[in-house]
C-alpha cells in the first residue's frame, strides 16, 4: 500500500491517460487480435502456444482469485484513491492481476517465439508497462502484479519446453490438447463444488472456466481439421495479410455476438459462454482460413489490373 501511495503522488492528467491506454494491453480484445495475427499471418504453432498460455493462465488466475478472495486496494485501504476511470474495468477480486497475467503471457509468448529482436524488446517492454500501469492506476498491489508475472512466466517456460518436445512427436499436439482439456474439466468440477451457494462474484469464475474450456476444445478441433483437410497458408503479400486480419477479426467478433444471442436461451450462463467460445474459435481456426486462397487471388488480381 505504501508503494501505491507513492505512485498516487506522481500522478498527472497526462500520465493517467497514458496509463489508461497502456493498461488496455491486458484486455481480452488485445489477446484475441494477437492470436489471430499469429495464426493467420505468422506461425500456427506460435498462435497455438499463445492461446494455450493465455487460456491456462486465465484459469489459474481465476482459481487463485476465488480461493484467496483478496479485496481491491481501495477497499482494503480507504485512504487510497485509484484513478476513477480505471475502476469500471477492475471487477472481481484483486489477487492476482488478470490484466498483468494476460499481458505478460501474451507479449512474453511473442517475445520467445519470434526471431525479430526489435519485436522481442517491444513485447517485453509492453508487458512491463502494462504490469506497472495496474499499480499506477491503484487497482492492484505489487503482490497482485508480481504473482501474475511469475505465473505467466512459468507457463511460458513450460509451454515453450513442451512445444519443443512436440516437434519431435507426431501425436504430441493431440496429447497436449487432451491433457489441457482434462485439467480444465477438473477445474470446472472444483469450482462447481467450491462455489456451491456462493455469490455472483465467485460464480463469474465458473463462467470463465467454461469459456476457456470451450475455447481450447475449439482450438483442438481447428488443429485437427487444419492438419487433415485445410492446411492453410500463412504467407501472403502484406496488403493481403491486412485484409485477412481486418475482415477475419470483424467476422469472428460478429460470430461471437451471434452465438451469445442464439444460446442465451440456455439458463446456465457458463455453458452458454462455453459453447459460444467453442464456435468462435472453430470459426477463426478452421472456417475463416478457407477464404484465404480466394482473398489472395482476388486482391492480387485486382492489384495487377
Amino acid at each position: 500500500m505504501y508503494f501505491l501511495h507513492l505512485l498516487e503522488q506522481i500522478r498527472t492528467p497526462l500520465l493517467n491517460n497514458i496509463m489508461l491506454f497502456l493498461t488496455r494491453g491486458g484486455e481480452e480484445i488485445v489477446f484475441i487480435v494477437m492470436v489471430m495475427v499469429l495464426l493467420w499471418c505468422v506461425n500456427k504453432n506460435s498462435a497455438y502456444m499463445l492461446l494455450l498460455v493465455g487460456l491456462t493462465g486465465n484459469n489459474i488466475n481465476q482459481v487463485l482469485k476465488v480461493s484467496f478472495r483478496v479485496l481491491r486496494p481501495w477497499v482494503l485501504d480507504p485512504t487510497l484513491n485509484p484513478v476513477q476511470s480505471a475502476i469500471p474495468a477492475a471487477t472481481g477480486y484483486s489477487f492476482p492481476s488478470g490484466h498483468t497475467q494476460s499481458a505478460v503471457g501474451s507479449f512474453g509468448t511473442v517475445a520467445v517465439t519470434l526471431k525479430n529482436k526489435f519485436l522481442k524488446a517491444a513485447a517485453v517492454g509492453l508487458a512491463v508497462l502494462v504490469a506497472f500501469s495496474r499499480m499506477y492506476l491503484g487497482v492492484h498491489t505489487p503482490k497482485d502484479v508480481i504473482v501474475s508475472v511469475l505465473v505467466a512466466t512459468a507457463l511460458i517456460a513450460v509451454y515453450y519446453f513442451v512445444f519443443k518436445l512436440i516437434n519431435q512427436n507426431k501425436k504430441g499436439m493431440c496429447i497436449l490438447f487432451s491433457v489441457v482439456i482434462i485439467l480444465f474439466i477438473v477445474q470446472i468440477i472444483f469450482l462447481s463444488v467450491y462455489l456451491k451457494g456462493s455469490n455472483d462474484e465467485l460464480l463469474s469464475g465458473l463462467k470463465n472456466a467454461y469459456k476457456m474450456l470451450g475455447a481450447v476444445c475449439g482450438l483442438f478441433l481447428s488443429y485437427l481439421l487444419d492438419k487433415k483437410y485445410i492446411n492453410f497458408e500463412t504467407k501472403a503479400p502484406f496488403f493481403v495479410q491486412i485484409i485477412k486480419v481486418l475482415l477475419g477479426l470483424g467476422a469472428t467478433l460478429v460470430v461471437k455476438e451471434i452465438c451469445y444471442f442464439v444460446f442465451s436461451f440456455i439458463k446456465f450462463a457458463p455453458l452458454s459462454r462455453g459453447i459460444s467460445y467453442f464456435i468462435m474459435v472453430v470459426f477463426a481456426g478452421a472456417v475463416w482460413p478457407l477464404a484465404f486462397p480466394t482473398i489472395k487471388k482476388l486482391l492480387v488480381k485486382n492489384r495487377n489490373k
